[in-house]
């Protein structure tokens, strides 16, 4: 029989999901089809009103609402008030989170986003027994306190400051490890060299190549951030990613610019990375990661305030890129980083792979599949959150 996994995630923000779809593939691949059956549950999508809305709420709060962001993460930046919220939570919608766990019945739990993870572990324990349960936590530095339950079997993580804010929270030695950020293992195999990639986009191969994302939802101000650039004069050729946002692509297209590339959602980022130069893009863990890995120095133009602060820090303290966070700033670094040189370019480039930890889904998989083997969880036990 295979192993049963439920991915707890959502889909607010791309991040989850591609967190979740990594470990999984990962796991199908070394341990086989036939021995594994992955689920993604979107458990916000199980929740009452305004819940169950979210994943449809979240990018215009992103886009909109920034500083109630920054205020929600001040006030539960701390564990005891985030463990509060999270059983306020779980008060709200606990019999539609426990009708859940039985109509999703695992051989492990693994939790990729960190507001649900808490409630989420409540409803279970309100049952005689429970699978065994695998939080990975695909925030970076400053990961919120809600990632941080003590009643989890093991909590993976990406960086020592996660490690460190998890023992802050009550967490064990023994239920930690760090591990990086699951990056999907085809990302690896399909980075090519800068010449043969550029060649199969079509690319321009003889002048620098500025790469523009803003996640699935093109969030930001693209637009503004190519004019900029584009006043520079740099003889530069910019991509921009423009992901679901069909009217941002159809204005760039209406533009005219010259050596301006846009394009809808791509599968094939690590080919779009490989041909790149400097990534234009917001703090966002998932696409820092994969950046590092490919090699590519970063320009930050946006964070979400509080929760990605910290990998703003990591990015710049390592000089792998820098924080910009205005389209005129982001020119103004591209004139600097382009009036260096190349081999100045190519250096970051290098500092960046230093940060990268191509192997954490390997080790991720490996952890979620032991933890499937483990015999379930008795509720004699009553530890706190």
């Amino acid at each position: 029989m295979p192993k049963k996994v439920l991915f707890i995630m959502s889909d607010t923000g791309g991040g989850h999901r591609a967190a979740a779809e990594a470990i999984r593939d990962a796991m199908i691949e070394r341990y086989g089809a036939d021995n594994v059956q992955g689920e993604l549950l979107d458990v916000y999508r199980v929740m009452r009103y305004p819940g169950n809305r979210m994943p449809d709420f979240y990018p215009w709060v992103i886009n909109n609402a920034q500083a109630a962001w920054a205020l929600a993460y001040k006030l539960t930046d701390n564990p005891k008030r985030a463990r509060f919220a999270s059983h306020l939570t779980y008060t709200l919608n606990r019999g539609r989170l426990r009708q859940m766990v039985t109509q999703h019945p695992a051989d492990v739990v693994c939790c990729v986003h960190s507001l649900l993870g808490q409630p989420s572990m409540s409803a279970y324990q309100a049952h005689g027994q429970r699978p065994p349960w695998v939080t990975v936590v695909t925030d970076l530095v400053t990961t919120p306190y809600f990632w941080y339950d003590r009643r989890v079997d093991r909590c993976l993580v990406p960086t020592q400051a996660a490690y460190d804010r998890a023992l802050a929270a009550g967490m064990t030695r023994e239920q930690l490890r760090i591990t990086g950020l699951p990056v999907h293992p085809n990302f690896n195999r399909r980075l090519t060299d800068k010449a043969t990639a550029r060649r199969e986009l079509g690319w321009n191969p003889d002048i620098p190549t500025v790469l523009m994302v803003a996640g699935g939802d093109g969030m930001g101000p693209m637009m503004e951030t190519a004019e900029a650039i584009l006043a520079q004069r740099l003889g530069l050729q910019i991509v921009i990613i423009c992901g679901r946002n069909k009217a941002l692509k159809e204005r760039i297209e209406a533009a005219g610019y010259p050596n301006v590339i846009p394009y809808g959602f791509v599968t094939n980022m690590p080919q779009f990375m490989a041909a790149s130069d400097v990534l234009v893009t917001k703090a966002g863990p998932a696409t820092i990661s994969e950046a590092c890995i490919a090699g590519l120095p970063l320009i930050l133009s946006s964070r979400i305030p509080g929760q990605e602060d910290g990998n703003v820090q990591l990015v710049v303290e390592n000089d792998a890129g820098a924080y910009a966070p205005s389209p005129a700033l982001v020119a103004e670094t591209l004139v600097t980083w382009l009036g260096e040189g190349m081999d100045a370019l190519a250096a970051r480039a290098e500092r960046a792979r230093t940060v990268a930890r191509p192997d954490a889904v390997w080790d991720i998989a490996e952890e979620v599949w032991q933890a499937a083997h483990r015999q379930p969880v008795s509720m004699t036990r009553t530890t706190p959150m």
